[in-house]
Parts: structure tokens; C-alpha cells; sequence
């Protein structure tokens, strides 16, 4: 198996956890479990434990310092404001807002690496994002017949958007760490920056949540998922991924959650096949063959040597 085929195999269970914890999350919110900052806390301060312990196990990596800035950055981005902003917004708007705003990333990655990495733009990187886009939204148009939730709240669907830009502006400037350092050593330093930034003005939530009051496991199972899954296994997979991969194609898994909510549906009986569905799939995987395929910098460099 390739580099890119492995990127795109690690990014899929990546996808596959995060598109699982969407409806995890909006049940604890919605049942008062805990709020969206409680949560973006506690997995804070759970990734800055679990990596921290783990790399007690490991060969030390001795980080420079303007990296442990660019960790800095990378914490705040990509756990602070990218965690904290989508757990709020999904908390104040629709599901259905939620899933169609998370189609952006993959056009803010683009625009992002063409300007730091200079990445170029090319005719089918653009047109991937694009076809993989329209198949997010349309999946999520068509499975609820034509109509958005009422629920949706502006203020909502802007944070859930201002998540997507610092989720892409993470993945594009934490790339070439993630070529100089292992993955734990990357994760231990962005979560213990992530909890230095979030824990001082959330930790009175934490304590006030009514979920640690009670006794039914399985909000705490849910709970468990989201810190195990969908923080230490999805964040320490992450960086494999860019090392493959480019950033524009690792955010262009965003648009597969609809998709695995839709499955997780069929499966539950909660909704059915349709032809909708199926033609939603085919563009949404087209999409991300399309930026697969595209050029990149390297590949383009490459070319005048050979006709050289």
C-alpha cells in the first residue's frame, strides 16, 4: 500500500470517529449532561494527560523552539477554537446546519496551503472540492426533504464556520511538524497548551456539570467515546495522515460525516436507502478522488525536471 493510500485508509477511521461523536455530543448537550464548554475542557485536559502519560513510554524528542510556538499555535487552533467553537455552535444550531457548514473546510484548506505552502490551485483540486461539496449538502438536503430545521441559530452556524477555517489553518501549518516529530510528542504539546489556554475559564462548568451528579452509565459511556475515540485515537492518527497526504484532502473527509450519520440511520432503521443518498455518495467520494489526483507542489516541481 502507498503513502497515499495509507493516508486516505487512516483518514477514513479518523472520519468514521468524528462523524460518530456529532450525535454523541448533541445528546449530552441537549440532555444537560454538559455544556459545550464543560466538554471542550474536559477533552482538553483528558488529550494533555493521555499523551503526556504515554510519552513517559516513549524515546524523549527534544522540540526546538520556535516549534514549541508553532505547537502553541496548533493547540489553539486546532483544539481550543476549532474543539470550543464546534461544540457551542452545535449546541445552538441544527444538526442539519451543522453537517452543510462542515462541507467549508475543504475550501479553506485549499485556500489556506496555496497561501502558506504554496499549494497550487489547480482545475481539479478546485473542481473536487467543489463536487464533493454539492454531495454533502445534497445528502443532507434530501434527507430531510427539501427543508432545514427551524432550530438553526445564526450565531450558531458562525462559530461552527469559524471551527472549520481553524480546523483547515491547524492541519495546514501543523503539516510540516508532523515531518520533524512523532505524533505523540505533536499531541502532548498541543493539548497541554490547548488546557493551559481553556481549563482557567471553563473548569467551574466542569464541576458544575450535572453528568458527574449522576448515576446512569451511559452518558458516561458516550463520554467515553468522545475522549478516547474522537480525541486520543482520532488526534494521534491525524499527523500519519499528513505526512501522506495533503491538508486540502485530508479536510475533504469532513464532507463523509453526512454520509456515516445517514449510514448509522439505515442501520438503526431510523431512515432508508434512497437513490438520493446513493447519487450523494458517488459525488462526495468523486470529490475526493478529484483533489486526490490533483497536482501538488511537489508533483509540480517534478515535471520540468523530467522534460529536462
Amino acid at each position: 500500500m502507498g503513502k497515499k493510500q495509507q493516508g486516505n485508509l487512516i483518514m477514513v477511521v479518523v472520519i468514521l470517529i468524528f462523524g460518530l461523536n456529532i450525535p454523541i455530543n448533541k445528546y449530552l448537550f441537549a440532555e444537560g449532561f454538559l455544556t459545550p464548554v464543560a466538554m471542550t475542557a474536559v477533552r482538553m485536559s483528558f488529550g494533555a494527560l493521555a499523551f503526556w502519560l504515554v510519552s513517559l513510554f516513549l524515546p524523549k524528542e527534544k522540540v526546538e523552539r520556535k516549534d514549541l510556538l508553532m505547537l502553541l499555535a496548533g493547540g489553539l487552533c486546532g483544539m481550543v477554537f476549532n474543539q470550543g467553537l464546534f461544540a457551542y455552535g452545535l449546541g445552538k444550531t441544527s444538526p442539519v446546519d451543522a453537517s452543510i457548514i462542515t462541507t467549508s473546510s475543504p475550501l479553506f484548506a485549499m485556500l489556506i496551503a496555496a497561501i502558506i505552502l504554496k499549494e497550487p490551485i489547480t482545475w481539479m483540486k478546485a473542481g473536487g472540492v467543489f463536487v464533493g461539496g454539492t454531495g454533502a449538502i445534497f445528502l443532507v438536503y434530501s434527507s430531510h426533504h427539501g427543508t432545514i430545521e427551524q432550530d438553526a441559530n445564526m450565531l450558531g452556524n458562525l462559530a461552527i464556520a469559524g471551527s472549520q477555517f481553524f480546523y483547515a489553518f491547524y492541519l495546514v501549518i501543523t503539516r510540516p511538524l508532523s515531518e520533524r516529530y512523532s505524533s505523540i510528542t505533536m499531541m502532548k504539546w498541543m493539548f497541554l497548551f490547548a488546557c493551559m489556554a481553556a481549563l482557567p475559564f471553563s473548569y467551574k462548568e466542569v464541576l458544575a456539570a450535572p453528568l458527574f451528579g449522576q448515576t446512569d452509565i451511559t452518558p458516561f459511556l458516550l463520554l467515553s467515546f468522545t475522549l478516547i475515540g474522537a480525541t486520543f485515537m482520532a488526534y494521534l492518527l491525524i499527523p500519519f495522515a499528513q505526512r501522506r497526504i495533503r491538508p486540502t484532502t485530508i479536510s475533504m473527509y469532513n464532507n463523509m460525516q453526512p454520509l456515516i450519520a445517514s449510514a448509522v440511520a439505515i442501520y438503526m432503521g431510523m431512515d432508508k436507502f434512497t437513490i438520493e443518498k446513493l447519487i450523494a455518495a458517488i459525488f462526495i467520494f468523486g470529490g475526493v478522488y478529484l483533489v486526490t489526483k490533483s497536482k501538488s507542489k511537489a508533483d509540480m516541481e517534478i515535471v520540468p525536471l523530467n522534460k529536462s
